[in-house]
């Protein structure tokens, strides 16, 4: 409404006044519609919200006479707790009642702020009057929106809606449309709805029923987009007919030799079958293809509706993953992996989802890896977890680099909030406050302890820890660690209490576990404050249900425990992970029965993540169904933003995040690619020294032609060449900056004349005041008219290039390697060593272990533990694992298919440790294995043979390299030796001897 300025507010009122009279003697003589007869049905009334067009209190910028502006200058908030704010405020109260007034009808909920106009209950006619009222912008009335909920992964990825991807692919039904994922996983649940199909018919569909499979004899068949054809099979099994296949389920296989040949019966804990004994294979089937909007609720609580990343993909499922009593997870056996990997190729499915790891960094040249070699070859893009060991460096698996490795990071998080009795609200995650628990008195689990537990592990709330007479109504503050998160709210439950917090007592992951009593889990400050408010006398809390504070987690973050690189088996020469996806808090289906009945459930995990991508490399077949593998994964990569650190700022750490957060809206539009196929691949593998017999050239491998650069050991300077090619003619630009490291790309503008066209460029990085052995991060960007074409750069500038080892054997003799300076002057080479330790003879069973304790000393510069047997054909694993406060964690293992395996530590950390020796397996027709079980530490004072190094203060010239001679004499040759010599830069290189 537009009045008259004056100088007075009393004038500007009057004015407001007379407005509105005029406006509804308007409204009269209007000619507005008379009421209908009383015979004909009225329309029900409903819910308006009707918009006028004075500026609300963050616009208002001072034009009403009389009444100071509230708008907030640049770069500030708006205020409304001003005297302004408030008499502004009053005068649109008053005006949104007159007009009101003018139909009769009463104002429900009224908008200052950002809107000016109310919410009011009006018949149609009503509506119709207002409409046409001067000083009304719109009548519009209130309708359902189903909210775009980031805690919901595939509206965080804006997959949905009317401007989403799934839109732009013409609908969820085309969302992946004509491909199929293969799942290797625990299984599927086929009774899930989201695996809902139509059973599955004999013969070809008739008319255009394009992209249906159809029963062939004992064969699931399905012709694809790209023109080729699905043939799978639904196998029979415990618990399995052909008829759990449907149109959505379109395979079904298990793979179980290797695991049943190791597994006794008495110890299986799973169906032989494709039918998911865990959950875990359900849960990333669903995340990738699940069906489109399928309600979910856990423990009868409704988490509103979920849908796979590509809804209108097929699935397979093939079961290489199986539960056993001696293991808290599924696993399976290599060989019953490789055999999925080499079925699903051979059935023909498009994507493979691998969310499953070793543990560590596998060689490139492990069975797995190169059976997922294969599969690309063959056009199957292959999705893999990097791994759940994070945060320390170099833990990823799955690094090959025609594999697609994918971090986890969070999305919106469930959230709940701890009030204290003393006004302080501190929140976490939570998907099991539901509603207010408390005030209720708040203890740590360590102050109502049962007489035989100890308080450190009370404190962790352990199993059978807690004392019901102490616990009974209340909250208990129980820390992470050892145990499992839900054990400890099942031991909270146990003994009478009310609700729990969850703390971290440093920062860690915040997990949306399905609880058994209602439970927020906090990270620092909120985690060790709570617990400090709780040891204090008569302390009390309330769980509350969300984000009751003023602070809201910046997401999308890396989370806490997405593994980490560099990659050993490239030796950082190629960044790993790839990207990130969604994979903390994910809620999707699992199998009930080893579920506690739940139908879905939450989970986190890199597992979580590497569905994201099978799913959007399906949707990216919907739109090009003949695409690459690796054009696919640089389309990915080169469109990927940023995550965030804790305070919301930009994280760009390559080796966290990779290429960064996928951004399906972007993918489509890559601009330029950066293709590889097999012989990059050979070629690769050769330059890391393995011998392909296929004759293909050598590259460094940070000359890959990923859409990534990576240099592990930048010995001052080094040149890397990319091959680039264009979905977009026209002219790029480069720019590139890494802090510290002077980079030059040559040349630095590509004008492609016509798409499809492919030129080289190279980029020199020399490095610059970045510290050594530091990885300086940054991007390599391409910028066209409409388009920016990102790489992640990560170079580690290092003093020297050395062997990690060096081995010899026998009584004397010498050993002759190069170590490569990065820089120029002094070079002192030092000697430790020898060390041949202790030994002590065992004998194992299979399953058997021997526990041995290790003291490590400060100052230990390498440690080595070994097992040794002379049974050839038995099979003995090896274990090492560092004594902590929260538990044992593992270090370090050695677990190849035979009886002599080593563990070695270089700079080892000083402590406690404890090695293991256990038994896998006998040879033929024995028992037992025997074995010597030996741990040597090298320490300056270690003396045990002689031993020389030979130059020991050369002079050094940049990347001129020093020839380095080890050697010893009067060893026994029946003893393992070690070594170490230590360089400039402290690193060094260990010598081992028989």
């Amino acid at each position: 409404m537009n009045v008259r300025k004056r100088s007075r507010l009393a004038a500007a009122l009057t004015a407001m006044v007379v407005t509105v009279a005029l406006v509804a003697a308007a409204l009269q003589s209007a000619g507005a519609d008379p009421l209908p007869p009383a015979a004909l049905p009225q329309p029900a009334p409903g819910t308006y919200i009707v918009t006028l067009t004075d500026q609300p209190i963050a616009s208002y910028d001072g034009s009403t006479n009389g009444m100071a502006a509230t708008r907030p200058k640049d770069g500030r908030k708006v205020r409304t707790d001003t005297d302004a704010a408030k008499t502004y405020r009053g005068f649109l109260t008053r005006l949104q009642d007159q007009v009101a007034g003018l139909v009769g009808a009463k104002v429900r909920q009224r908008y200052s702020v950002t809107l000016n106009g109310f919410a009011a209950e009006l018949t149609p006619l009503q509506a119709q009057r207002l409409q046409r009222t001067k000083g009304v912008v719109s009548v519009v009335k209130d309708s359902l929106h189903t909210a775009t909920d980031d805690r919901r992964s595939t509206d965080y990825l804006r997959l949905s809606g009317e401007s989403g991807v799934w839109e732009s692919l013409g609908g969820v039904k085309k969302s992946g449309e004509g491909t199929v994922i293969g799942v290797l996983d625990t299984g599927i649940w086929p009774e899930s709805p989201s695996f809902a199909g139509k059973p599955l018919e004999e013969g070809e569909p008739e008319g255009d029923a394009q992209y249906q499979p159809y029963l062939d004899g004992d064969e699931i068949v399905m012709e694809k987009s790209d023109g080729s054809t699905f043939r799978g099979s639904c196998e029979t099994g415990e618990e399995w007919t052909a008829d759990e296949c449907n149109s959505k389920l379109i395979g079904a296989r298990y793979f179980a030799d290797g695991w049943t040949a190791a597994v006794p019966p008495a110890n299986r804990r799973d169906f032989v079958s494709a039918r998911d004994g865990d959950g875990h294979g359900s849960h990333t089937a669903s995340t990738a293809a699940g069906n489109h909007d399928v309600s979910a609720s856990v423990d009868g609580i409704p988490f509103g509706k979920i849908s796979g990343v590509a809804p209108a993909a097929k699935i397979a499922a093939y079961k290489v993953l199986w539960r056993n009593s001696t293991s808290a997870q599924a696993n399976g056996y290599t060989s019953d992996i490789v055999a999925a990997i080499d079925a699903a190729v051979e059935d023909g499915v498009d994507v493979i989802n691998y969310s499953v790891g070793g543990g560590s960094d596998s060689p490139h040249t492990d069975p797995i890896p190169l059976a997922f070699l294969s599969a690309a070859s063959a056009g199957v893009f292959v999705a893999a977890s990097a791994g759940n060991s994070g945060p320390a460096a170099a833990t990823m698996d799955n690094t090959a680099p025609w594999v697609t490795t994918v971090a986890a990071n969070t999305i919106q998080p469930y959230e709940g909030t701890v009030e204290l009795g003393d006004g302080r609200k501190f929140a976490g995650a939570s998907t099991t406050v539901r509603e207010p628990v408390g005030p209720a008195p708040l203890v740590t689990g360590a102050a109502v302890k049962t007489g035989s537990a100890t308080p450190e592990d009370a404190a962790l709330c352990g199993p059978d820890s807690l004392d019901p007479a102490l616990v009974s109504g209340k909250i208990i503050v129980c820390d992470r660690g050892v145990y499992d998160r839900v054990a400890k709210s099942a031991e909270v439950k146990r003994a009478g209490g009310v609700g729990m917090v969850l703390a971290n007592l440093a920062a860690g992951s915040l997990d949306a576990d399905r609880h058994t009593v209602p439970t927020v889990h906090l990270d620092p400050p909120g985690g060790p404050d709570v617990k400090a408010y709780a040891e204090t006398a008569g302390a009390t809390a309330t769980l509350l249900d969300g984000n009751q504070t003023e602070d809201k987690p910046a997401y999308p973050q890396i989370a806490d425990f997405s593994s980490r690189g560099p990659s050993p088996a490239s030796g950082g020469d190629l960044v790993k992970p790839d990207l990130s996806a969604p994979g903390v808090g994910i809620l999707a289906a699992v199998a009930p029965p080893s579920n506690e009945g739940r139908d879905f459930d939450f989970l986190s995990g890199t597992s979580m993540a590497a569905p994201h991508v099978a799913g959007l490399a399906a949707l990216y077949l919907t739109e090009h169904p003949k695409w690459a593998p690796m054009r696919i994964k640089s389309a990915l990569m080169t469109t990927a933003g940023n995550l965030k650190d804790a305070a919301g700022k930009a994280f760009t750490d390559p080796y966290a995040q990779g290429a960064g957060v996928v951004q399906p809206a972007k993918m489509f539009d890559p601009a330029l690619v950066f293709d590889a196929a097999d012989d990059d691949w050979l070629s690769y593998l050769e330059g890391l020294g393995v011998d392909t017999g296929t004759g293909a050239e050598a590259i460094d491998a940070s000359d890959y032609n990923n859409p990534s650069i990576g240099i592990g050991e930048l010995l001052d300077h080094q040149t890397v060449t990319r091959k680039v090619t264009a979905l977009k003619p026209g002219l790029y630009r480069a720019k590139i900056n890494i802090p510290g490291i002077e980079a030059k790309v040559t040349p630095s503008i590509l004008n492609f004349d016509e798409a499809g066209e492919t030129k080289t460029f190279k980029i020199k990085f020399k490095k610059g005041s970045a510290p050594f052995d530091q990885t300086a991060a940054g991007f390599l960007t391409w910028t066209g008219a409409k388009t920016t074409v990102r790489l992640p750069v990560a170079v580690t500038p290092v003093q020297l290039s050395a062997p990690e080892q060096v081995s010899g054997s026998g009584r004397s003799g010498s050993l002759d390697y190069e170590v490569v300076p990065g820089i120029d002057g002094a070079f002192p080479i030092k000697k430790f060593g020898l060390a041949s330790g202790t030994g002590e003879d065992g004998s194992l069973k299979p399953e058997e272990q021997k526990q041995y304790p290790v003291t490590i000393t400060d100052g230990t510069k390498a440690s080595q533990l070994t097992v040794r047997s002379e049974n050839d054909q038995a099979d003995l694993d090896l274990y090492l694992y560092k004594v902590g406060a929260t538990g044992p964690v593992l270090v370090a293992q050695s677990a190849g298919p035979t009886a002599d395996e080593t563990v070695q530590l270089l700079a080892p950390e000083a402590g406690e440790y404890v090695a293991i020796v256990e038994g896998f397996a006998n040879a033929p027709e024995t028992e037992t294995t025997p074995y010597t079980f030996r741990s040597a530490l090298v320490t300056p004072e270690s003396d045990d043979g002689p031993f020389t190094v030979n130059p020991t203060k050369p002079t050094a010239k940049i990347q001129e390299p020093i020839e380095v001679t080890v050697r010893w004499r009067r060893l026994d040759s029946n003893t393992p030796y070690l070594g170490f010599v230590e360089y400039v830069d402290g690193s060094g290189t260990l010598v081992t001897i028989n």
